[in-house]
């Protein structure tokens, strides 16, 4: 089974799109567990941290970067969460790396 988030980038699936740069895309989750929920998923398909090659760890500057600018541009995201599930025993669902931005009432939320 090929990967959904892959899918989603090559615009194969349909999404609801948030931002989008040369390395990330940015969407909502569809399950969301907060008022603002979205997932920043690497263009480049990584399983997971553990696979990330130590050459790509520059992905971690462009997620915390787009992670600001979605915190400035998006109303009730001021504060947020950024949270990673790293394996299925972690809780990692989709086997692509990808980052969970969590903000508005956090209370409760991951």
């Amino acid at each position: 089974m090929e990967c959904v988030f892959c899918k989603i980038i090559r615009g194969e699936m349909a999404s609801k799109k948030i931002a989008e740069n040369d390395t990330l895309i940015v969407i909502q989750d569809i399950f969301p567990k907060a008022p603002v929920h979205y997932l920043i998923i690497p263009k480049k398909h990584t399983q997971d941290i553990q696979s990330l090659p130590l050459e790509n760890l520059n992905i971690a500057t462009d997620i915390f970067a787009i992670a600001q600018h979605l915190s400035e541009k998006i109303e009730g995201a001021r504060d947020f969460k950024l949270h990673v599930n790293s394996g299925k025993n972690a809780g990692q669902i989709v086997m692509h790396l990808h980052v969970h931005f969590i903000a508005g009432n956090l209370t409760g939320a991951l």
